[in-house]
């Protein structure tokens, strides 16, 4: 007998097994991602050559002021190791404990920051690499003090228990945190049983195929810099016209970014390590609200954030809407910190992009439901993103590029 049934491809349907049409997705993008490698390569070569980078960082370590910047992070790592061996021996008490804490922790964020202004040699990316390191740094030594200061607060029965369960070498243990895929300090973290080679291998390729060779850079490259004039002229549908052809590339650079930092790196990085907890993000791409989005697309950080941040808050009578604000001051710092230190201008535009996702929030959750909610987050990642890049590339080339001739004619 015939009975009422939906198509397939309906959302009635309880139809779920699409993996044919995802694998047709991954042999198009390989396909059409091939045909964009090689124009490339054949139109502009080798943009960026990992064995000249290498030969040029060994010939000279002194030519990258970033790279020695980074060098000298381990003084910060020793003071923090120092300081917690102090306080489990109790030659030092907590007040005095935490006052170093704090006094190296602020020399984390100060110090990289100087040195970036007032040391000329030292380019944006540089600049950029070496302050998201102290920044990670930061977090990380942050999580270190209050899981050992929690430990210690602990009854005398639980803290022995704990101590013999610390017989491993706190410097090498330390040494393991530092280059975790984590922000969050454990005791023991889980470890996998081994290394699989061939799992390893694949990571190695695709971080090394997204960072020198994807083809998607220089089109948004070019794509960003004719708006410089465009805005200069306060053509508006112009500048509209500019910002639509700049959000793809741009959104589609975002993502590879993503894919290439949080999966493939990170899982390199966890492979080689043996670490055990591989969930460094989950299904942001099905968010219904921003405040999903921000909860699931970057899983350490909002791990650290709940757990340092964001519960201490609450405990300490703060209510959920201000913790959440704080939540969002922080990390808009942190962006503008990121953004405008290596580009030697303070603009404040990542800021008030971060700042905005909080009344953004609030309305997407307030009157978008299901499929418009998440189109309204794919909107905001498409089209906000590109509008912060254009208005940097902007101010950086009236700030440093305009009384240049040279670099006004190549534009």
């Amino acid at each position: 007998a015939v009975r009422l049934q939906e198509s397939m491809l309906s959302s009635a349907s309880s139809f779920k097994n699409y993996r044919g049409i995802l694998n047709w997705c991954v042999v198009m993008l390989v396909l059409s991602n091939a045909r964009l490698f090689l124009e490339n390569l054949l139109r502009y070569g080798i943009l960026v050559d990992p064995i000249q980078v290498v030969s040029l960082f060994l010939k000279d370590p002194y030519s990258w002021p970033a790279a020695c910047l980074v060098i000298v992070s381990n003084v910060f790592i020793f003071v923090a190791l120092y300081t917690e061996r102090k306080l489990a021996m109790g030659s030092i008490s907590e007040k005095v404990g935490l006052l170093i804490y704090i006094f190296n922790l602020t020399v984390i964020l100060c110090f990289p920051m100087v040195v970036v202004l007032k040391l000329p040699s030292i380019t944006p990316v540089g600049g950029a690499f070496a302050l998201g390191v102290y920044t990670i740094l930061f977090l990380k030594l942050y999580s270190y003090k209050d899981v050992n200061r929690w430990c210690r607060e602990r009854t005398q029965v639980k803290a022995r228990s704990l101590s013999r369960s610390l017989s491993y070498d706190r410097r090498t243990y330390m040494y393991y945190f530092v280059f975790a895929p984590t922000l969050c300090y454990e005791l023991n973290f889980p470890r996998s049983e081994s290394i699989r080679m061939g799992f390893l291998l694949r990571r190695f390729v695709q971080v090394l195929y997204l960072l020198f060779f994807s083809p998607l850079k220089r089109s948004a490259l070019f794509n960003s810099v004719k708006p410089v004039f465009i805005l200069q002229e306060m053509d508006y549908s112009r500048m509209t016209e500019r910002l639509l052809r700049l959000a793809v590339p741009n959104h589609l650079i975002w993502l590879i970014f993503f894919y290439c930092f949080f999966h493939s790196s990170m899982n390199f990085v966890a492979e080689l390590l043996r670490f055990g907890d591989r969930e460094f993000y989950r299904d942001w791409w099905n968010s219904e609200t921003i405040t999903y989005f921000w909860q699931n697309w970057n899983i350490p950080v909002h791990k650290w954030c709940l757990r340092h941040f964001y519960k201490p808050l609450l405990r300490r009578g703060a209510g959920k809407l201000l913790s959440q604000s704080a939540v969002f001051f922080a990390s808009a710092f942190f962006h503008e910190y990121l953004v405008s230190v290596p580009l030697r201008m303070f603009r404040l535009w990542a800021f008030m992009g971060m700042m905005a996702q909080l009344p953004l929030a609030w309305f997407v959750a307030r009157f978008l439901r299901g499929n418009y909610g998440n189109a309204a987050v794919w909107l905001s990642l498409i089209i906000g993103q590109p509008i912060a890049v254009l208005m940097y590339v902007h101010d950086y080339y009236v700030t440093h590029c305009q009384d240049d001739p040279t670099i006004s004619e190549a534009l």
